[in-house]
């Protein structure tokens, strides 16, 4: 057997280590096989832990209050005396209109008021009434203080019941103690009076349109409506309604009253 010769040549001799062969990448096997592992889904992002979002409750428009100050409403404004417990003494001469303005004054408030006037309190005499037609007398004045001391008891009254009060009567200046002043003393000294005072021609005119004993004679009217005019300068709010009807008249009153309820001292009286 012949043998190669050299030391060492390439092919001959002992073999010599053979080159590895490169890696190769692995096959996976087929999806299904017996093994082999799940698919895999795409990998995900990190998962988040999202709070729940706050609920917003959307405010609800709040309608515009007249009259507010910030957002506390003030009540509706009230003119004139508005809500005040009052006594007031309408004063003026026959034909004035004193018992209708004082009772439309009176309807017209917007908290209980009475009126009580002195003719239809006179009047509760039937037998032995003292007829203003006749004049003046002892029986007139008596039955005339008999009734302001029962209209002032009957104004007490109505105050201590938180009612307001009006009353009417033909309260001359020049008898202090017996007009003004005794009205003071039978219904208090918080009475607020005011004069009632349209010109000569307008109280005759009315007077004229009367009937029964409230009628008086022209002459008896003017003389009355010349003691009236003593009322000018005493300091007491006099009102002129020659060309005011009821509702006018009844709203310049509730005027005069604000004005002494506003004033610091008041009115004088």
């Amino acid at each position: 057997m012949q043998h190669g010769v050299g030391g060492g040549g390439a092919g001959w001799g002992q073999p010599g280590p053979r080159p590895s062969a490169p890696p190769q990448p692995p096959i996976p096997p087929a999806q299904g096989w017996p093994g082999s592992p799940p698919p895999q889904s795409p990998p995900h992002p990190p998962h988040q832990h999202h709070q729940p979002p706050h609920q917003h409750h959307q405010s609800q428009p709040v309608p515009a209050v007249p009259e507010a100050t910030g957002h506390i409403p003030l009540p509706p404004a009230v003119p004139g005396t508005g809500g005040a417990v009052l006594a007031v003494l309408l004063i003026g001469p026959a034909g004035a209109g004193k018992t209708t303005v004082a009772r439309h004054w009176a309807s017209t408030r917007p908290v209980p008021t009475a009126h009580v006037s002195l003719d239809d309190v006179r009047e509760w005499v039937c037998s032995g009434f003292a007829d203003p037609q006749a004049g003046w007398n002892e029986h007139s004045e008596a039955q005339y203080r008999l009734a302001r001391r029962t209209c002032g008891f009957a104004a007490r009254n109505y105050l201590a019941n938180g009612i307001s009060c009006i009353l009417d009567d033909a309260v001359f200046p020049d008898r202090p103690v017996v007009g003004l002043g005794g009205w003071k003393r039978h219904v208090g000294p918080t009475l607020l009076p005011v004069v009632l005072l349209p010109g000569l021609e307008i109280v005759l005119e009315r007077n004229a349109a009367r009937s029964g004993n409230r009628r008086l004679s022209d002459e008896e009217v003017a003389r009355i409506h010349g003691r009236m005019a003593g009322w000018y300068g005493s300091g007491l709010p006099i009102i002129d309604n020659s060309h005011l009807d009821v509702e006018g008249t009844a709203r310049a009153l509730d005027e005069a009253l604000a004005r002494a309820l506003s004033a610091p001292g008041g009115w004088p009286g």
